[in-house]
């Protein structure tokens, strides 16, 4: 164990005197997922709390039509546009954002009692589009409702007699589950902070050495090889873990931030829901620096070594990509997966869920498990006499 400690020693003395690994560590890691989370979410919540005040403004073809609709549409916050001849074609070409078109037939129909018809256009494919439309079609129900109550009024009968069923709805979410929707991104966020924390010192204490000639001294010492690896190791988990507990304060401190409270939302990490995520996150911590390790030992170069991590970084979307797409019950036989255990039970943390000892467990185990194979086949690399070989 004190060859283990010499190379400990000796890499965490290199990597303080780089400033690249200390940029990683205590910057990019750490900052800039939460900075990116801050920024994005109160733009985003900013702008739909904007939308939400301002009056929306709808190109209406032949409004004339139906002058009761275009009254009880501005009493709701509507500002009726001028439309031009083809609304369809300024809709696709993104001059407009939606229009109202109200049919020729809309008169007659209405006089008649029949259900008059109007015409939503609008692009699904724009997204920046879709909250206005949800507020046109809420606006144009309740005109519908409201005036098929007043219809039933008339003729003597009790509006009741036109809705066959009342739905209540009793939502159960608490504001903390409500609010991990907007946290879904925060595990890739921390997975990414502890990737990045060591991805220089792997980087220069395998291919960076190998490049530079140093790392055959290292190696003809008398000392077994593991040991060696060993340091190397520990020493690079040393740095992904500090990156890694720095964003998870910064993630701490960015919910202050957070206009939560006018969206009836917890935005924030308390340190107890920290304390449950970095059990889960260590053995993922090992588990990444070893990967690394063993990927930039069959680097040559430093050059060489990113290109291999660039490739093994894209591994790490895979979990939060699935997770976005296919959203399903989490099953207890996914807590032994890799990465997607981590995930699953970090966002039960954050919507205040108590967590089974088997789910963190296993996932604990089955990490650990596949960070010693990996550490046994960088083994066998760093036994070689090819890595002791200058580029």
């Amino acid at each position: 164990m004190n060859a283990v400690l010499v190379v400990f020693i000796k890499e965490c003395r290199e990597s303080l005197r780089d400033r690249r690994v200390l940029f990683n560590v205590l910057l990019l890691g750490p900052l800039l997922g939460p900075l990116l989370f801050v920024i994005l979410l109160r733009l985003t919540i900013s702008r739909e709390l904007a939308q939400a005040d301002r009056a929306l403004p709808v190109a209406i073809v032949g409004a004339e039509r139906a002058p009761n609709l275009i009254a009880a549409l501005r009493a709701q916050g509507l500002e009726p546009m001028p439309a031009g001849a083809d609304v369809e074609a300024a809709v696709r070409a993104q001059q407009l954002d939606l229009a109202l078109r109200i049919t020729d037939s809309y008169a007659a129909d209405w006089r008649a009692g029949r259900p008059a018809q109007v015409e939503l256009i609008y692009d699904s494919s724009r997204r920046d589009a879709g909250a206005q439309v949800q507020r046109l079609r809420a606006m144009l129900e309740n005109y519908s409702r409201r005036t098929a109550a007043l219809r039933l009024m008339v003729r003597g009968l009790a509006p009741s007699l036109g809705t066959a069923l009342a739905v209540a709805a009793r939502d159960q979410a608490t504001p903390q589950g409500r609010g991990a929707l907007l946290f879904a991104m925060l595990p890739y966020f921390l997975i990414l902070s502890a990737f990045v924390g060591g991805l220089w010192l792997a980087i220069d204490s395998t291919a960076g050495e190998r490049e530079r000639a140093s790392l055959e001294p290292l190696l003809v010492n008398p000392v077994p090889r593991a040991r060696i690896l060993a340091g190397k190791v520990l020493a690079t988990s040393a740095f992904s873990l500090a990156s890694l507990i720095l964003s998870l304060l910064a993630f701490m401190i960015a919910g202050h931030f957070l206009p939560a409270g006018e969206l009836a939302l917890s935005l924030r990490l308390g340190p107890l829901v920290v304390g449950a995520i970095l059990p889960i996150m260590i053995p993922l911590v090992l588990l990444l620096v070893v990967a690394q390790i063993l990927v930039t030992s069959f680097a040559s170069t430093a050059r060489e070594a990113q290109t291999y991590l660039s490739l093994l970084q894209l591994l790490l979307v895979i979990p939060s990509v699935v997770l976005s797409v296919l959203p399903f019950r989490p099953q207890l036989w996914m807590y032994a997966v890799p990465l997607l255990g981590q995930q699953l039970s970090i966002v039960q943390l954050l919507r205040g869920e108590t967590l089974s000892a088997s789910a963190p467990g296993l996932c604990a185990a089955v990490t650990l498990l596949v960070a010693v194979g990996a550490f046994h086949y960088a083994r066998r690399n760093y036994e070689s006499e090819r890595l002791a070989l200058s580029g």
